[in-house]
């Protein structure tokens, strides 16, 4: 899978290039000039880089596209550059100065920080069954150069162990440290999952969705392979197939798994990888991920240059098949005439039009806040307002001197406080990434770049309302990340000290919220296409044939 939990390139034409300077810096991105195709010429730039008043531009280019893009975090890049690549005229609209959205990255002091995730697999995969985004990525023919290491480092209530990946290494790691009874109940669960994979991996991930839809968008098209991978299986492993569209629990209790040890490290696994525990992630995917990690010779990745790499890749691949991205674009308002999206009207009051479609990246509580009430279907709303939503989250982001830190320090730790809470309980786990252990670059010599979060757990009720200018809320930052700081000092030992860190930031829900124009500073990400007819707006089935 993917992950856990994203100066650019392009290639505009010599008499069709714009250059659009990014707003205000921030400590969460730096000022940036992005190349975009356009229809105007080169404009001047005053010696602050940004345009002259005389031919500063709301927007660079033409005022129109097929297709147009709220948001350019991974999906909607995804989303544009396979456009792009299908001869569609694609625009993408990003509020922010830097594209990416949470996957984005930005650099302070010469430290270059990730905003969101850093575990990565599958990106060398190849074929149907490869991870999604490396399908994109090989569609546009963009490819991003990765390190490779095969475990991280785990701080649980019953110990601290490298945990790695592989079909051998975790039972020996569950030996050591838990118990024989935790070995022989992870085996059943592998001997029980690894037959499903079959099932799983004849379905491209690309394919797979939590609901009977994926009979039109998956299991009609690969009928072939299903069959013959239920052929494969027996008649047991085919029976267990037809769980995949289930909550993985329903696999776990039928099973009978006692462990607590066992049960744990399950809902962590479904938690890091989709933000909810087994009860609310689909089997598919977990089995997805059952047969990537623990097959022979699997590996985790980190991209060489961060995993700001990735969004520069997809940008760039969006670009070389003429699409556009324009930031500092914030759209205020999807346009809806005659019960069909024909457009987008930015805050600076310019209208964008979409010949084909808008679609958003948003999340679906930010897109409903996008359209006018009156063209909205009640069911629709409905449903929207009573989607739970995670939590936000905390992060830590700290650039320090390597020079009294363990030289085998690994890439990634998790720190889980206590079980009996559960993984998703506020201030209870914490996920840590030194990427400078592995990237080029990411940090000035003998310097590391550090990212510590609570991963979707930060509750924003608590945030609600205050002013970050306040004393109140400068309290509060210092209070909740704390959690952070002893997770960090676990992690790296005595030789590092919070006192003498070089660059100390600390994120909250209401830092999320405004940089990333998330409701409530969550990141759940939703894609939605808004074309053609209102019968998109109602949940039914797009035919966006291009």
């Amino acid at each position: 899978m993917a992950s856990i939990g994203l100066g650019l390139c392009g290639y505009p034409s010599p008499q069709a290039k714009a250059l659009l300077c990014s707003r205000r810096g921030s400590r969460w991105g730096r000022k940036r000039q992005v190349l975009a195709r356009g229809s105007v010429g080169q404009q001047p730039l005053t010696a602050s880089g940004r345009p002259t008043s005389e031919s500063r531009n709301p927007f660079p280019g033409k005022l129109e596209a097929d297709v147009v893009v709220i948001g350019s975090g991974i999906g909607g890049l995804c989303c544009a550059g396979l456009l792009a690549r299908y001869q569609q005229d694609v625009l993408v609209l990003e509020s922010h100065d830097l594209p990416g959205g949470a996957a984005h990255s930005f650099e302070v002091k010469g430290y270059k920080f990730d905003s969101g995730p850093s575990l990565f697999s599958g990106f060398q995969s190849r074929g149907p069954q490869a991870n999604p985004l490396s399908q994109v990525l090989d569609a546009l023919g963009e490819s991003v150069p990765c390190a490779t290491y095969d475990s991280w480092m785990v701080y649980v209530p019953e110990g601290e162990f490298l945990s790695r990946i592989g079909p051998t290494e975790f039972l020996k790691d569950l030996e050591t440290f838990v118990s024989l009874d935790a070995v022989h109940e992870w085996k059943k669960l592998l001997e029980a999952v690894l037959p499903m994979s079959a099932a799983a991996m004849a379905l491209p991930p690309l394919s797979i969705r939590g609901d009977w839809g994926v009979v039109s968008t998956a299991a009609a098209r690969y009928a072939p392979s299903l069959l013959k991978s239920f052929i494969q299986m027996g008649p047991q492993g085919a029976l267990g197939a037809t769980k995949l569209l289930r909550p993985f629990s329903e696999i776990i209790d039928s099973l009978e798994l006692k462990h607590p040890f066992v049960r744990n490290w399950v809902d962590l696994l479904c938690f890091l990888l989709a933000g909810v525990k087994s009860d609310g992630i689909i089997s598919a995917e977990i089995v997805y991920m059952f047969a990537e990690w623990y097959k022979p010779g699997c590996v985790l990745e980190y991209p060489l240059k961060g995993s700001g790499a990735i969004v520069d890749a997809l940008v760039q691949g969006l670009k070389k098949f003429g699409g556009r991205i324009a930031l500092g674009s914030h759209v205020d308002k999807i346009v809806v005439e005659n019960g069909r999206a024909t457009g987008v009207k930015l805050r600076c009051g310019q209208f964008v039009r979409a010949k084909k479609a808008v679609v958003s990246n948003a999340s679906m509580w930010d897109t409903l806040n996008l359209l006018s009430p009156d063209v909205v279907p009640n069911k629709y709303k409905e449903q929207v307002e009573a989607t739970p939503q995670c939590e936000s989250f905390m992060h830590l982001h700290l650039g320090f001197d390597a020079q009294n830190i363990s030289e085998d320090l690994g890439i990634h730790h998790i720190v889980v406080n206590d079980w009996s809470r559960g993984v998703d309980a506020d201030q209870n786990v914490v996920l840590i990434s030194v990427p400078s252990v592995h990237g080029k670059g990411l940090a000035p010599p003998g310097k590391h770049v550090l990212h510590a979060y609570t991963p979707g757990t930060e509750p924003y009720s608590l945030w609600e309302g205050l002013d970050r200018r306040s004393m109140e809320y400068r309290k509060l930052k210092e209070e909740r990340s704390e959690v952070m700081w002893r997770a960090v000092e676990r992690a790296l030992g005595p030789g590092f000290s919070r006192e003498k860190c070089d660059v100390k930031l600390v994120g909250t829900p209401l830092t999320h919220q405004r940089f990333l124009r998330r409701n409530r500073g969550t990141t759940l990400s939703f894609l939605m296409p808004l074309g053609f007819d209102r019968h998109c707006l109602d949940g039914g089935h797009c035919n966006l044939q291009f």
